[in-house]
């Protein structure tokens, strides 16, 4: 291939690797809006697909519309592909494998015959895309503190879930011998699962304690279960809260009146969360 066309179709897949993967152009913003519509549209159509008297009413229409959106969609995906230099990058990532399966549902019908309604759930996967569109808007980063703070809570949160079940699991066989079957009680499983549902202060009412200490004892643990009920989201808004403050301490460019809003995404190596006004990739050098 003469060195002019090997330019044209590096320049080329760079075009098309900025629109796709940025969002710094107005190209790159049109394309996201755009695919978000789209994303939305279609999860809604799923949604109305599963309504009985519309899905029978309207089952060719709403094919019509499933495959349009899905011809969308394999083209994003096919673009996405050919415009880095390592596809294993994106395809084996946490997105690309959601985009795969926001594509793939329709063609499956194919070798499923009979199998369309059935594909619903993956077609509704669709929306977790959503979350890729989050970079078009003022809330750019904060979806990152977010995830780190909820990293950093993770070991905690464990330890506190043990707590809860070794809680609930003492519980449950406390008020397997205070009620007894005849209550309803009629296995320690049982109990226990009722102790979870009492916990949670969700309470089907599918089993309840009708003697004084059972009814005493399900009051204490209604007692905890608000407190229970508390604690992640305590040790999420701590770690989120002292990850800001660690932030603001250590750059200088942290503070409310600056916001990072670099979007770019190496075309070599799929690399994210670059510098702002960085030209090369953190992670392996290439150009941006």
């Amino acid at each position: 291939m003469p060195k002019s066309e090997v330019k044209l179709a590096s320049a080329w897949r760079r075009k098309v690797h900025e629109i796709i993967y940025e969002a710094d152009t107005p190209a790159g913003k049109f394309f996201d809006i755009l695919l978000l519509v789209v994303i939305i549209i279609s999860v809604i159509l799923v949604l109305l697909e599963s309504v009985p008297s519309l899905g029978s009413k309207y089952a060719d229409e709403f094919i019509l519309a499933e495959w349009i959106i899905t011809i969308f969609f394999t083209i994003e995906y096919v673009l996405r592909i050919v415009s880095i230099n390592k596809p294993s990058k994106y395809i084996f990532s946490f997105y690309g494998i959601i985009d795969f399966l926001s594509t793939v549902p329709m063609y499956l019908t194919f070798l499923l015959p009979g199998g369309y309604n059935a594909l619903l759930a993956v077609r509704s996967l669709r929306l977790l895309r959503v979350f890729r569109i989050l970079k078009i808007t003022r809330f750019i980063g904060e979806a990152d503190k977010l995830t780190k703070a909820i990293k950093s809570s993770l070991p905690k949160i464990l330890v506190f879930l043990f707590a809860v079940i070794v809680i609930s699991i003492i519980m449950g066989t406390v008020m397997y011998l205070v009620e007894g079957p005849e209550s309803g009680f009629v296995s320690i499983p049982v109990s226990i699962y009722w102790c979870i549902v009492t916990l949670t202060t969700v309470g089907f009412g599918d089993i309840a304690p009708v003697t004084p200490l059972g009814q005493f004892l399900a009051s204490i643990i209604m007692i905890m279960g608000y407190g229970i009920i508390a604690v992640p989201t305590g040790i999420v808004s701590a770690e989120y809260t002292s990850g800001k403050n660690r932030d603001s301490a250590s750059d200088p460019k942290s503070n409310p009146q600056y916001r990072h809003v670099n979007t770019q995404v190496c075309q070599n190596c799929h690399a994210k969360k670059h510098q702002d006004g960085a030209d090369y990739c953190h992670k392996c050098g290439y150009s941006l």
